[in-house]
């Protein structure tokens, strides 16, 4: 039986303060999946509220020249227009392989404070099977405190979308916190490429917890999940 990979969408698609949507970020997405599938893993979709997950109008711009993005958007709209709710994979890590968060700035909104995010996450690790996030997907992180009652990312290494990145695209003033400052306070050590969007994967106790700091970084989140998950 082919292994599985459950993937966790934003449902949030708006942002009020700046009178744009919003989303996950198509590449994200796409460049994982890519890896992932041609290496046979199946994937799973879900979303806090479920059906359609938005996809971000300005990643599809921004990536139309991408081949890999392109024949993704075409060709497997499903996966984020019928996704399953997030609660209703609560007790089933026993399925998955694994659990991947890409990003876009949704998250930012909905993923990071999600109790049932927060309890999947949880659990996965709970079980031993890795989690990976990307570029803003790292949100997802920073509010998880283990049953010990030590948070998540104290004490190790993690990347997300930079500071001075969210700067570069003018986003800092609309956003609820910043990515790399939560990171920090999170009690881990923030990491980054020494350039704006370079690649740059942090992979953290055996492959159990994976990192990706941009769109840049998604096909390398994909290879270390699938290495994490033995395929």
């Amino acid at each position: 039986m082919a292994p599985k990979v459950l993937v966790v969408l934003t449902s949030h698609g708006f942002i009020e303060s700046a009178n744009r949507p919003t989303g996950w970020y198509l590449p994200e997405f796409a460049h994982p999946y890519q890896v992932l599938a041609d290496k046979g893993v199946e994937i799973v979709t879900a979303s806090p509220k479920g059906g359609v997950a938005p996809l971000d109008p300005g990643s599809v711009e921004a990536f139309k020249a991408d081949a890999v993005a392109s024949s993704f958007l075409q060709n497997k709209t499903a996966l984020w227009e019928q996704t399953a709710p997030l609660a209703s994979f609560l007790g089933r890590s026993g399925e998955f392989a694994g659990l991947l968060y890409p990003g876009g700035h949704g998250p930012m909104f909905d993923l990071a404070t999600d109790k049932d995010s927060i309890a999947l996450i949880n659990e996965f690790v709970a079980a031993g099977k890795p989690v990976a996030a990307v570029c803003h997907g790292p949100t997802v992180l920073t509010n998880v405190v283990l049953p010990s009652g030590k948070h998540l990312l104290s004490g190790k290494e993690a990347t997300g979308f930079s500071n001075a990145e969210e700067d570069a695209v003018d986003m800092t003033k609309y956003m609820p916190f910043l990515l790399e400052d939560k990171i920090k306070e999170a009690g881990a050590t923030y990491k980054k490429a020494p350039e704006l969007w370079g690649a740059f994967v942090v992979v953290e106790d055996g492959g159990k917890l994976i990192t990706g700091q941009n769109p840049a970084s998604s096909t390398g989140v994909g290879e270390a999940l699938a290495k994490a998950i033995g395929v």
